[in-house]
Formats: structure tokens, sequence, C-alpha cells
């Protein structure tokens, strides 16, 4: 597996991105969501970077990515709605270098919300969503086989609020006992889910 560094253009401006790449040829591609920005949020979170190594023992070519205004990206927050655009930007980054392979787009938080909208307007093959930020913004309904992961004891985004939210779309979500919102001694738990819904898939 290899990582490089890349520069995005986005529609704020240059988008600061990683790109990690597995040992042979990818079979899908993932775009990955970083929690909020005006919270420190930023492509290096720990379960960004979880979600990007994850997806590329899995196979898949995985991009992480700053939002406007984070680190060396260009622009300033925009309370999601540029933060869409910069995904999708991202999203179509990614499609030019790795055409017609299946997209994975997942978020972390605020990430899952950008991500949630952004499956909306392009065609996935998987959303992933990990504690998605439901109460705080204007969640979307999203496809019956999204994988939403909450901790039980989530204490940003309540697990009640993301039950309420998932309740009248009949979707499941998969609970991590005594997990809080960042996962803290859950990494691998996160990882090993991860790997056990990918590796039931076909792509």
């Amino acid at each position: 597996m290899s990582m490089m560094k890349l520069d995005i253009t986005g529609p704020a401006g240059q988008l600061e991105g990683v790109l990690h790449l597995p040992k042979g040829e990818p079979r899908a591609i993932a775009v990955i969501a970083h929690p909020l920005p005006t919270m420190g949020g930023t492509m290096d979170n720990k379960i960004v970077t979880t979600l990007a190594k994850t997806f590329t023992e899995l196979g898949f070519a995985a991009l992480r990515f700053n939002f406007r205004g984070v680190g060396a990206s260009t622009g300033k927050f925009d309370n999601g709605d540029g933060e869409m655009q910069d995904l999708l930007a991202a999203i179509n980054h990614a499609q030019d270098s790795f055409s017609d392979l299946p997209l994975i787009l997942a978020g972390f938080s605020f990430g899952g919300y950008v991500a949630a909208c952004a499956a909306e307007q392009v065609k996935t093959h998987k959303l992933v969503l990990i504690a998605p930020a439901v109460a705080r913004f204007a969640m979307p309904a999203v496809p019956p086989d999204t994988l939403v992961i909450h901790g039980e004891l989530d204490e940003v985004i309540p697990l009640a609020d993301a039950l309420d939210w998932a309740r009248p779309q009949h979707l499941p979500i998969v609970v991590f006992p005594e997990a809080g919102h960042f996962f803290h001694g859950r990494l691998n738990l996160l990882k090993q889910t991860l790997l056990r819904e990918f590796n039931g898939c076909k792509i």
C-alpha cells in the first residue's frame, strides 16, 4: 500500500488531499469526509484515517481531503453547503483518475451529513456513515443498504437522535456498546466491522 499527497481543484480553490492506494489494481474508489471544521475536524482525524486504511486494505483507492478553510485548503467554512461542493469536487477528481470503478462514500459526524447529501447527487455503490450529525444538520434520507455505525454513549450526537432519524426509514444502525462519539478504544472494532461488511459484498 502507498500514500500520496495531492491537490484537488475545488469550487473555492485548491483542496488538500491524500490518496491511499492498494498493492494491486484498485477495485473501487472510497472518498471520505471529515468531521466539523469549526470543532477541529480534519482529514487527519483518527476515524477518517482508520476508514482510509481499512478501505485500502480491502483493495480500494481511498481519498481523504480537507474541506475549504482546513489545513492547506482554500476558502472558509460554509455550514455544509460549500463542503458538499468540495466533496463532489473530490469525487470528480477520484473518478477522473479511476474511471468506471464503484464509488464508496463515507463520512464521520459532520462528514456523514455532507456524504449523505452528496449521495443524493452522485451514483454510489455504498454509503458509510459513522456517527452522522443527524440532530445538528438537516440529514436527508439515505439508501436502505447504508451502513450506519453509532456509539451507544455518544455524547455529541445521542443515539436516540440517530434512531429517531433512522426509524422512519426502517434503517438499521450498528451500535457499539459503551462507545462515545470518537470511538476511543473501538477503532479496531470499527475496522473489523468494515472488513466484514465489504468482504461480504460484491464489488
